[in-house]
């Protein structure tokens, strides 16, 4: 067992300022925030397309812009973090996320709107890589599992919380502003972030870059396309029936992607600073982590957003009343994410598996109550309780397992790789998950959408087992 002490946080004058439960405090209330911003907009777009006199092209663009420049930008956002100092890439971010949720607000037109959104996603992505970064950097042993622990808790329920809390704003309809307040409630969380950040972070430290640090651009410029072919098509393709660009882009993407891999390895073994270090894609259970990470952010994002369309769509419920049908499932993953550790160490290597078999009971639970049209009644809460149940088992160990054995040195390598690899889940989820419940709700009527929403979970429930036939977690070594 390694050591349960962390790191001193230094002070702003070169001291000590061991406040680590402040500092993990401040780093995740910024992971939640821009996690919260992927969802909020979501249930305002109906009325920023009448106030704006939004096109559907414009609309997609104001929702996913964010989406889009968060995923391409992700790692390089980690590997900056380690070449110019956690410390100041995530304030940084932090600023220009802050400074273009107050754009947002102010937007006069769709065009301001979507630009301010892709600075916002450019700002989460330079922020949000430092986190997993400064918590492996300045936890250790225990207090280290138990900070990954809040971040996965963080995770669920920012995407939960941003419908409710989109709902509850556009709702609200504050002094008149309409969809305004889904951006602007981000400036004064933002600016006391950037406060309390400024007095709790670790200082960098001033060390010359060197080659073994350098910047990996061919490498950058070649994820980033890849990237880029691959989320935009998974992004506005379903709106627009799948057009031949959507295709050529997704062959395009694994074609940069090949490109990729021989790039880095070819720079790997001529003694360069790749993007991500080989030696990170080499630690034992690494591969599988990535996988389950994919798998249950996929789950987790088709089951959030299928069942959004469904509830509102399908069944008419209101932003807010869809938002908080959510809240039991993210209760328990929330609360299965902080306290999973102290459950008893035999249990541990089977929480993965049995985690993604209860989250396929709890799909087809789902599914199987709304299948005839109706609400599915207080049935429904323990349906929901147990997907989200399933998921956090599947997902926290994950996590946990994939960063127990990564140095130091490599903290933001590992998590600009796993933060990459969580948004695309995601993106992914909602593509395939999405496509599929639309297709199946092609038309008008409750009766309708249950079917698709019936059909979706079934498919929920076969990625959750496809999951659990990946077999147990292993403790890394």
């Amino acid at each position: 067992m390694t050591s349960t002490t962390t790191r001193p946080v230094l002070s702003k004058d070169g001291g000590t300022d061991n406040r680590p439960g402040l500092l993990l405090g401040v780093v995740l209330a910024a992971q939640f925030m821009a996690l919260l911003d992927v969802f909020i907009v979501n249930v305002a777009a109906p009325t920023i397309r009448v106030e704006l006199s939004a096109s559907g092209a414009a609309l997609q663009l104001v929702v996913a812009g964010y989406t889009i420049a968060y995923a391409v930008i992700l790692i390089t956002g980690a590997r900056l973090g380690a070449l110019v100092g956690h410390r100041r890439m995530y304030l940084g971010g932090l600023a220009l996320f802050t400074a273009a949720s107050l754009a947002c607000g102010l937007a006069a037109g769709t065009g301001q709107l979507i630009a301010f959104r892709l600075a916002q996603g450019v700002g989460a992505a330079l922020m949000i890589p430092q986190v997993l970064s400064l918590i492996q950097r300045e936890f250790a042993g225990e207090r280290r599992v138990k900070a990954l622990s809040a971040y996965s808790a963080v995770l669920a329920t920012g995407a939960a919380a941003g419908q409710v809390v989109g709902g509850i704003l556009v709702s609200a309809d504050l002094f008149g502003t309409g969809w305004r307040p889904v951006f602007l409630v981000n400036v004064p969380i933002g600016v006391a972030l950037l406060v309390l950040g400024a007095r709790v972070l670790p200082r960098d430290a001033r060390t010359a870059p060197t080659r073994a640090r350098a910047l990996d651009l061919p490498g950058l410029v070649l994820l980033a396309g890849a990237v880029s072919l691959l989320t935009v098509p998974l992004v506005l393709g379903q709106e627009q029936d799948w057009p031949l660009w959507s295709w050529l882009s997704l062959g395009g993407s694994l074609v940069l992607l090949a490109l990729f891999g021989a790039y880095e390895s070819r720079l790997a073994r001529r003694g360069g600073a790749p993007l991500i270090a080989p030696r990170v894609l080499r630690l034992r259970g690494m591969g599988r982590a990535v996988l389950w990470i994919a798998v249950s952010m996929g789950v987790n994002a088709g089951f959030l957003f299928t069942l959004t369309l469904h509830l509102q769509g399908g069944l008419g419920h209101s932003a807010l009343r869809a938002g908080l049908t959510f809240g039991p499932a993210a209760v328990v993953f929330g609360t299965i994410g902080l306290t999973w550790r102290r459950w008893p160490a035999r249990l541990h290597h089977a929480l993965i598996p049995g985690g993604f078999l209860l989250a396929a009971a709890g799909a087809l639970g789902v599914g199987g109550l709304l299948a005839d049209g109706g609400t599915g009644s207080w049935g429904l809460y323990p349906a929901l309780a147990a997907l989200g149940a399933g998921i956090s088992l599947a997902f926290s160990p994950a996590l946990t397992g994939a960063l127990a054995a990564v140095r130091p040195e490599d903290a933001a390598d590992a998590s600009g790789l796993l933060a990459t690899v969580t948004q695309l889940g995601q993106l992914i989820g909602v593509a395939a998950f999405g496509t599929l419940f639309l297709a199946g709700a092609d038309g008008s009527g409750a009766q309708n959408s249950a079917d698709a929403l019936w059909t979706t979970m079934i498919a929920l429930a076969v990625a959750a087992l496809a999951g659990a036939a990946a077999g147990p977690w292993r403790r890394a070594r």
